[in-house]
């Protein structure tokens, strides 16, 4: 895809947050944490998001990390240690 079509759009629709690739998945204090593929150029980079229903409603919250790896296994392990790390320090204030 070319950089004015990045630009302007071109492209959106094509995915949506729940159409990501997950590479682990986690349970944690009442939250779902997974660990989703991004990449940037050739390596991985830190992503996942966080879930949990709350009053009958999911809520979502993706993060994103500079972190870069080669292989899906060590960025899995950390993005989800992250969503650990995340909730410990925020717990559902994430959501607001």
């Amino acid at each position: 895809m070319g950089f004015w079509q990045r630009l302007f759009g071109g492209g959106l629709g094509k995915s949506t947050a729940h159409e990501d690739e997950i590479l682990g998945e986690d349970s944690y204090k009442g939250f779902r944490i997974l660990a989703v593929v991004m990449m940037n150029g050739a390596e991985y980079q830190l992503a996942g998001r966080i879930e949990k229903e709350i009053a009958g409603e999911m809520k979502s919250y993706r993060f994103v990390r500079a972190d870069r790896f080669s292989g899906k296994s060590d960025v899995a392990a950390l993005a989800l240690s992250k969503g650990r790390q995340i909730i410990d320090e925020q717990g559902e204030r994430i959501f607001s």
